[in-house]
């Protein structure tokens, strides 16, 4: 049994339970047409409730926002309407639960885009970075992603006021805050590194004009909902979908500089966690601890023992798990009475229906 992971936090002006996240997963699972949330994805999400905070899959704040076929999206009142089930259902059940607002930039392709071509900082296309589309089966098929267009500042203002609608229609739709997607590669990562972003405005070159579209999308989200219900997804290190900076230390030391001034009530950093990934620099971690006031999340290759270290050491106050909540609904029960913990089947994790989504059971003695 661990004992820091079961302590409670203060979230804003929420008092969270513990300080195990259900962390952000895609599961592509939206109904269509339309990318609506549902009854199912409300089961699957209120089996997790016991978390102290979850995190929702991706969902796009506009059509030209989506990557993946089947995501749910959150700019129609239909997508309202099935994100308010979810909502509902996680809240009946104690939990408590942010959306976490999502656009994909060039990671797409125009047949997941209504025949649009993919708008990113730069016109650079993503190599060896694949997308699913429906394929009229229930089998996705993968594509390689097509060369985007680079934003105009027309362009960016629009998706800046896409992005604060999108956190009015979450409130809307029930959610307890949101976090904004800055991570893996998608549109602000775009923004963010410096080999994904070559533009010559005031949008690209040195580190301060490459977060400024963070900055601009992070101002608009707490001038709209306020600054207690907005969290900040980052991943400092990982180079997912082509997305690579050449000083990432001193870039996102910066980053989390810019959102302490933002006053966000959350910064997730999502660590590399592929297998044999070196780890986050340590003194990184301790800049960011230095940098940024609020409370900070890590995910990424966390078990209860390395999770309860982190915070021992003071450089996360709560911690993430992502594909151990996929298969184990009971998880933090699980951490906190030593039960084994059940593995995912990798085969169901994307699109389906109910099979490895909401059939998983808790742990029976």
């Amino acid at each position: 049994m661990t004992n820091l992971l079961f302590q409670p936090l203060q979230l804003g002006s929420i008092r969270l339970k513990n300080r195990i996240v259900m962390a952000p997963m895609t599961r592509a699972r939206a109904d269509q047409p339309g990318n609506v949330s549902h009854n199912m994805m409300a089961e699957y999400y209120a089996q997790r409730a016991t978390a102290g905070l979850i995190v929702t899959e991706g969902t796009q704040i506009s059509a030209l926002g989506q990557g993946y076929a089947w995501t749910p999206g959150i700019y129609t009142p239909e997508q309202i309407d099935g994100w308010r089930k979810v909502t509902d259902a996680v809240h009946h059940k104690g939990g408590v639960i942010f959306a976490q607002l999502w656009h994909v930039g060039r990671v797409s392709h125009p047949d997941n885009t209504g025949g649009e071509q993919p708008i990113s900082s730069s016109a650079i296309k993503a190599e060896k970075v694949k997308v699913f589309i429906d394929n009229g089966t229930d089998q996705n098929g993968f594509v390689d992603v097509v060369e985007p267009r680079a934003m105009t500042i027309e362009d960016i203002k629009q998706v800046v006021e896409e992005y604060r609608q999108a956190a009015l229609n979450a409130v809307e739709a029930g959610f307890d805050g949101i976090e904004l997607h800055s991570a893996n590669g998608y549109l602000i990562n775009q923004f963010i590194d410096s080999e994904a972003n070559n533009r010559t405005d005031q949008y690209g070159g040195s580190i301060e004009n490459r977060l400024r579209f963070l900055g601009e999308v992070v101002g608009a989200m707490v001038d709209a909902i306020g600054a207690d219900r907005v969290g900040v997804r980052l991943a400092p290190f990982t180079s997912l979908n082509g997305t690579v900076d050449a000083t990432p230390i001193e870039t996102y030391t910066a980053a989390a500089v810019l959102l302490n001034t933002h006053k966000i009530v959350y910064l997730h950093i999502a660590e590399v966690d592929w297998d044999d990934a070196p780890d986050t620099p340590q003194a990184f971690k301790q800049a960011v601890r230095e940098a940024y006031q609020g409370v900070l999340i890590y995910a990424g290759r966390y078990h209860a023992e390395k999770a309860e270290q982190a915070i021992t050491e003071g450089v996360a106050d709560m911690i993430a798990f992502g594909r151990s909540f996929v298969a184990n609904p009971d998880l933090p029960k699980r951490i906190k009475e030593g039960y084994p913990l059940a593995a995912h089947d990798p085969e169901t994790l994307f699109g389906g229906a109910q099979k490895g989504l909401t059939d998983y059971p808790e742990y029976n003695q």
